[in-house]
């Protein structure tokens, strides 16, 4: 029995500038997650089933990562699909700006992981010194 696999042609496949703008946002979000948990593309490949080539790919927005992978990236990253999708504060409810809190917390996770750590150590001892 022979199976007709439709030639897809380059015209076919054009994504529009918009779309091309969310696979580029949605790369980084993803990309900043996994750093701020200590993955490495690898890892993150290797829980998609990938290559790391196709995660940095994903990553940077040049492929776009199909539909069925982003549940398994959320559940990996810990958050909801609208996170995932850069709309996590409309998903919960609240109102108004976003904490001081929760922007510096934004903010550590862009940092490089050796920045990362001395401000985890120094929050360890704040609050090891807050309990006594």
């Amino acid at each position: 029995m022979a199976v007709y696999v439709e030639d897809i042609s380059a015209a076919n496949m054009t994504i529009s500038t918009g779309e091309r703008e969310f696979f580029v946002a949605l790369g980084e979000r993803m990309a900043s997650m996994r750093k701020a948990r200590n993955l490495t593309q690898v890892q993150f490949a290797e829980a998609l089933g990938v290559s790391q080539q196709t995660v940095q790919a994903y990553e940077v927005g040049r492929r776009r990562i199909p539909v069925s992978a982003l549940p398994i990236v959320a559940r990996l990253f810990d958050v909801s699909l609208e996170e995932l999708f850069g709309e996590g504060n409309r998903s919960r409810g609240k109102r108004g700006p976003t904490s001081r809190l929760e922007q510096q917390m934004e903010a550590i996770s862009q940092l490089p992981k050796t920045q990362q750590r001395f401000v985890t150590q120094m929050l360890d001892t704040v609050l090891t010194q807050a309990k006594q």
